[in-house]
């Protein structure tokens, strides 16, 4: 039996606190930094209900899973903020050595795992201050050395600027856990970031990514080539192709020597085979698709097979695996019902594993076999048990921005088997706008989504000009434009949507976290078409952070967002802080007291810019939480207060 009910209203069985298991960092909770360890998969996985921690975990080869870390261990490295890879691991006859980087303290260990226990972790490298010192990752473990290549970042001052990397090689013998001059550095520091260097099969070169201020590395990374010396070090180190204007995302060696790189020089990432001694390069599959994305430490959209094909992930928008032979130039998909899948690969004897998600399901570690590539039909599991009659289903839609330019997103319209609206009424909208701004709001089963959709509220994510994989001429349409097209384009869908009747005027809210956050507080600025907006840990004040007011990776980026920071012009006219006075709705805006990245005293000095009666508004803060909620105690309080928020702005009373 239905009952008519005020959208908003509806019962649902997805609680708070089932909702946010699902969640942590502000996103959909996924594993990450997969890798094969002899039989065994390992991988990295988010745990919100364990204090936000990041649990190491493997799967046996008989399908048993388990953490291989109790709490309170917290495998994340903080190197650039964003870290990268936290472990590595060598298997041998009895079980595996593996080291990881512990993020309470930054320090490197060491681990030694048996098929039925692990051991004690012990450190490799020196204590030093949280948010100085020395931080690490993208460990590569060489038993034969006795020691674990790593990206060494160290602070070497107070300032966020005073920083350097360098490839760097820790004793396994705990050495240097007292001693930092036992770590050796393989290499000068040359450049201002740096990728993990890729040993040839040969063990003869090495390659990595390297950039340099103030260019972001999806804007001039290029690929550097060294011989390795007999001692491993880094020998007459030479960029090899690259650079701004032609980044180059990720690098490989094939096992017959042969070096793959992801390049963008004709708008898409695409995949070549670079000549190592002239830097020519040779498309692979040249096509109108992304094999590559946005760089980070750790992310693998490609990884060799060892039979000389690739595994891969392409795609415009979402993207899927495929298998790449690069001989034959031959594509084959492999089947299945993953919609999306992360830049997570890996490969070992004939199995390729990764971590995909459906709309239905959200992401897990899954397992291919290379000889015959298909994901089999119910391998992408949900561990988020609702009945699927509750879960929405997303439609993909294409909107006509300013200038007819297209404009992606995605609709979850309000499902819940038990109730209806009443006759005439339409359901409130809330536009989600994703962080980054060079993130993409993936198609994967979204917990939160689903705690809003299953009791009548409509959301859209609206994946705007600037957002990646859609190709480089989408993705730059944000460039210098921050704050406009963002803001244009999310007020486009709500539009369209109101006039084709899915919303109606007066019921539209918009929702954004970090650099959504901005786009949402500028939209709340920018008229009347939203009834109120909700913050997470926001972008508030760009005249600060072009000050020196943030991290060192993205110290320049708003040269590339917005423009010359000597504009301050511009800098001012996109800061919500500085417009605070044209907002005239509801504000919920919840922050974390320990975020370095948008720093807590700007959201509270945004938060006093809204005082007064005409701008009503909230403001809760979070102890100890970072750029990106991880406690579930947390996202429970901020999923409730959004729904209470919502429901006092459109007038119903929640279940």
């Amino acid at each position: 039996m239905t009952t008519v009910a005020p959208f908003g209203s509806w019962h649902s069985p997805i609680s708070a606190e089932s909702a946010t298991a699902g969640l942590s960092a502000g996103r959909i909770a996924a594993p990450s930094y997969v890798g094969a360890v002899g039989d065994e998969v390992w991988w990295v996985e988010p745990r919100p209900e364990e204090g936000g921690r990041t649990a190491l975990v493997r799967r046996r080869a008989d399908g048993r899973t388990d953490s291989l870390l109790p709490a309170p261990w917290d495998v994340r490295s903080r190197v650039i903020e964003y870290g990268g890879r936290p472990w590595a691991a060598a298997p041998d006859a009895t079980g595996a050595h593996a080291v990881f980087v512990h993020c309470d303290d930054q320090r490197l260990y060491a681990l030694r795992v048996d098929h039925d226990r692990c051991g004690t972790p012990r450190p490799l490298t020196p204590v030093s201050p949280v948010g100085a010192g020395l931080r690490w990752a993208e460990p590569e473990l060489d038993l034969a050395r006795g020691e674990v290549r790593c990206v060494l970042e160290e602070f070497t001052g107070e300032g966020p600027g005073d920083v350097r990397r360098v490839h760097a090689a820790v004793p396994l013998d705990g050495s240097a856990a007292g001693d930092r001059s036992a770590v050796r550095e393989l290499a000068p520091a040359a450049h201002r970031f740096i990728s993990q260097a890729r040993r040839s099969p040969d063990g003869r070169h090495a390659a990595w990514i390297a950039w340099d201020h103030p260019h972001m590395p999806w804007d001039a990374a290029e690929l550097r080539i060294a011989e390795v010396g007999e001692d491993g070090s880094l020998r007459r180190a030479r960029t090899l192709t690259g650079g701004p204007g032609d980044p180059v995302a990720q690098a490989e060696w094939l096992a017959n020597g042969t070096l793959v790189a992801a390049c963008e020089s004709t708008g898409w990432w695409n995949l070549y085979a670079v000549d190592t001694g002239t830097g020519e390069r040779r498309p692979l599959y040249p096509v109108a698709e992304e094999f590559a994305g946005l760089q980070r430490l750790g992310h693998r959209w490609f990884w060799p097979l060892r039979d000389g094909r690739l595994a891969v992930l392409h795609g415009v928008g979402a993207q899927r695996l495929a298998v790449l032979d690069p001989d034959r130039g031959e594509l084959t998909d492999v089947p299945g019902p993953a919609d999306e899948w992360l830049p997570h690969l890996d490969a070992a004897r004939d199995a390729i594993v990764g971590v995909a998600a459906s709309s239905r399901s959200p992401y897990t570690v899954v397992e291919v076999d290379a000889a015959t590539p298909a994901l089999p039909a119910g391998r992408v599991e949900s561990g988020f048990t609702v009945d699927s009659a509750y879960l929405p289903a997303p439609e993909r839609r294409v909107f006509a921005g300013p200038g007819g330019r297209p404009v992606h997103a995605q609709v979850h319209a309000p499902r819940n088997p038990r109730f209806a609206g009443p006759p005439g009424e339409v359901p409130p909208l809330v536009i989600w706008a994703h962080g980054g701004p060079g993130l993409r709001a993936a198609l994967a089963l979204n917990p939160e989504i689903a705690y809003f959709t299953s009791r009548g509220i409509t959301v859209a994510e609206v994946n705007y000009g600037g957002t990646p994989g859609y190709g480089r001429a989408y993705r730059e349409r944000l460039r210098g434009q921050w704050g406009v097209v963002d803001v244009e384009d999310c007020a486009c869908v709500a539009q369209a949507l109101i006039e084709e009747g899915t919303a109606t005027a007066g019921r539209v809210a918009i929702r954004g976290g970090s650099a959504g956050g901005l786009t949402a507080a500028l939209a709340a600025a920018s008229g009347d078409l939203y009834a109120c907006a909700t913050l997470f840990y926001p972008v508030v004040d760009l005249v600060s952070l072009a000050a020196g007011g943030t991290h060192d990776f993205e110290s320049h980026y708003l040269e590339t967002l917005v423009g010359p920071t000597h504009r301050t012009d511009l800098y001012r006219a996109r800061s919500p802080l500085l417009r605070a006075d044209r907002i005239a709705v509801p504000l919920l805006v919840l922050q974390g007291t320990g975020d370095v990245i948008c720093p807590p005293a700007q959201a509270a000095a945004f938060a006093r810019a809204l005082s007064g009666p005409a701008r009503p508004h909230v403001f809760r803060t979070f102890e100890g939480e970072g750029h990106g909620f991880r406690r579930q105690s947390t996202l429970i309080a901020c999923l409730e207060e959004e729904l209470r928020f919502y429901a006092r702005v459109f007038g119903f009373t929640p279940s």
